[in-house]
């Protein structure tokens, strides 16, 4: 079982200089490929494996005006050359769309190091080749400091998988993946049902309810003033906005600009840190009381969107990640995940004797069951439902 880890990096400005000059190395090798393979295929020509365009590359690096590409890591380039072959091939194989050129204004910055050269410790990772420099005293600059200590393991019983450099747009990360052993707990305790909604984002057949954070304080706050940084924004452009001979409207960025983007930028990644977080702290505490299994439905959530009224609230619970979450820390610990069909009807069934009800509206938060009496919470009911349904 392979183990992704993402930790923060922390370089100085000269690293930071150096990682992005990487990262255009390696975009400008797919864009090559790309070029290469899209031209051969004007031709008439065969697909060209990565190995071919690798071989025309090291030919284009002997000479003069490509020769800055030998100050870089040959993996760089050999494995965003294999990026390229391998979106060209899923486009032709129906797999994916017609792969595009990457710019540097809406790229995301990455780049892929080498797993026998990438060397991990406690607080540290050396990368390959950042300094063309071999000299004791300069090799120190191909050390970047991580902002967690001892989070990635390390040693030489460590199996590094698929290693790469990605900035976020605010900072670099490091994601690795490792081959780790599957956990498996000596005793579970009984199954659970998750029931997903938008008055409590979770609610647990055991009883236990997780508020929807979007609706506390610290978040609508974060919110407020997001929206009236992007106001300013937008009046900023209005404010430099040129009319063109053929009439068209031109906006020019000035520094102002870019500085209030900048914090936008910060105050979304802080909104979507917040709810990664909570969905984090929400899936660790379920799996680590080790159920036997866990049963979640199967949710229409791109339907549910086309409800005006609940679309914003539905997409900021972010039904996806946390199944997402749900799936791999279950596979980490040996915990048997069922999904219900999506036509189970969890919420219009009795969870005591099993009546299924012709119509029940949203508006109602309360199941009353019209054969046996019962009275009970309909999200709670939905999620013992859930419960069940794996038997």
């Amino acid at each position: 079982m392979i183990k992704t880890y993402k930790v923060m990096l922390l370089p100085n400005n000269k690293q930071k200089t150096k990682l992005f000059e990487c990262a255009g190395v390696a975009r400008w090798a797919y864009n090559f490929a790309l070029a290469q393979q899209q031209e051969n295929h004007k031709q008439g020509g065969k697909f060209l494996s990565d190995g071919e365009l690798r071989k025309r590359l090291t030919q284009l690096k002997q000479a003069k005006e490509y020769s800055w590409l030998n100050q870089y890591s040959n993996n760089i380039t050999k494995q965003a050359i294999k990026d390229a072959c391998q979106a060209y091939k899923n486009f032709f194989t129906g797999r994916a769309k017609c792969p595009k050129f990457k710019t540097k204004k809406r790229t995301r910055p990455s780049f892929y190091q080498d797993t026998s050269k990438i060397k991990i410790t406690d607080t540290h990772v050396k990368l390959e080749k950042l300094t063309p420099s071999k000299k004791k005293n300069k090799q120190t600059f191909n050390w970047i400091r991580l902002a967690e200590r001892g989070r990635i393991p390390h040693g030489t019983h460590v199996t590094y998988v698929n290693p790469r450099i990605v900035f976020d747009g605010l900072h670099w990360f490091l994601t690795v993946g490792v081959e780790e052993a599957e956990g498996k707990h000596e005793t579970y305790s009984e199954g659970i049902g998750i029931d997903l909604g938008v008055k409590s984002l979770a609610t647990i057949s055991n009883g236990m309810t997780f508020a929807n954070i979007n609706q506390t304080p610290k978040v609508k706050r974060l919110e407020k003033q997001m929206k009236r940084m992007q106001r300013q924004l937008s009046r900023k452009y209005e404010m430099n906005k040129t009319k063109t001979e053929r009439g068209e409207f031109r906006y020019r960025k000035t520094e102002n600009i870019k500085k209030i983007e900048f914090l936008v930028l910060k105050k979304r990644r802080r909104l979507k840190n917040i709810q990664l977080n909570y969905t984090h702290h929400i899936t660790t505490t379920l799996v680590k009381a080790k159920p036997a299994y866990v049963v979640m439905e199967d949710l229409n959530t791109s339907g549910m969107l086309k409800n005006r009224k609940l679309s914003k609230a539905i997409q900021q619970q972010t039904f996806h990640a946390f199944k997402r979450q749900m799936t791999y820390k279950c596979a980490w610990h040996g915990i048997k995940l069922i999904v219900a069909d999506r036509f189970y009807p969890s919420s219009k069934r009795c969870s005591r004797c099993g009546h299924v009800k012709s119509h029940f509206s949203l508006s109602e938060r309360t199941y009353r069951c019209e054969v046996c009496g019962l009275e009970i919470d309909r999200d709670l009911n939905a999620s013992i439902n859930l419960k069940q349904y794996a038997k």
